[in-house]
């Protein structure tokens, strides 16, 4: 099938096929709805696999977590877990695009029912770029798909670590990518669901400012170490990556 053909296939009106620059992998994204951020692919660096694990990406999106990850991973299967069904739907296209149906799964439902569509203990890792903002703050129309991506309007920080305790066995990784000025609130949270936390990374726009960033690495049932790493530096100047972006990150 060549490409105008291919691309007429998968897309909806309004929807476009982007280039994720690994493995020539794609994604379907719609701009009116909602397309990933460096955050998303940052945490697919972040995050960790072994060969043979089942991944479960909470809040997947259009599935870029999973769909970055079997790229970077040997994962044996990787399942994403979305409650909005156009999301849901091009995620879906974009795995049949990439011809990922034997690693890839999408599923569409409610973090808050993830224990009755996943069987307990029954995933290796669990990914999740949650919802930052806490519901109410700045909002103009929370339904609307960019406002469920960005604020806890269908879940909060809480629903996703109890869906992450029940789905993980003792030993079990959790990672995430969150705002640092909730990190109290996060190391909290995780410990009541008896995610330890484990490993952390600031990312910082430049190397003189703030992080706007914060990547987590929790273990379920853990034994209290955390290990701080370096932080990381997205742009040496404006316009400019830094190295480790250029070279891990491939921007």
């Amino acid at each position: 099938m060549e490409n105008s053909k291919a691309n007429e296939f998968f897309l909806k009106p309004g929807e476009r096929l982007d280039d994720l620059q690994r493995n020539g992998l794609m994604i379907i994204q719609d701009p009116e709805r909602f397309c990933f951020g460096m955050d998303a692919v940052l945490l697919s660096g972040f995050a960790t696999a072994s060969k043979g694990d089942r991944v479960l990406d909470l809040g997947t999106g259009t599935g870029i977590i999973p769909l970055l990850m079997s790229a970077k991973t040997e994962a044996k299967e990787l399942i994403g877990l979305e409650i909005q069904q156009d999301s849901a739907d091009m995620a879906l296209r974009s795995v049949r695009y990439n011809k990922l149906e034997e690693r890839v799964r999408i599923v569409c439902g409610d973090i808050k029912e993830a224990e009755k569509i996943f069987e307990p203990a029954s995933f290796d890792v669990v990914t999740t770029n949650p919802p930052y903002m806490i519901k109410g703050h700045g909002l103009t129309n929370p339904d609307s798909p960019k406002a469920i991506a960005r604020h806890e309007v269908l879940c909060d920080l809480n629903d996703v670590l109890r869906a992450a305790k029940i789905l993980l066995p003792p030993g079990g990784k959790f990672y995430m990518v969150h705002r640092p000025f909730r990190l109290a609130e996060i190391f909290s949270c995780m410990r009541e669901n008896k995610i330890e936390p484990k490993r952390i990374r600031l990312v910082h726009p430049y190397v003189d400012k703030e992080p706007s960033m914060v990547l987590v690495e929790g273990a379920r049932d853990g034994k209290p170490r955390l290990s701080v790493e370096p932080p990381l530096i997205i742009y040496d100047e404006p316009g400019v990556y830094s190295r480790e972006i250029v070279e891990k990150y491939g921007f």
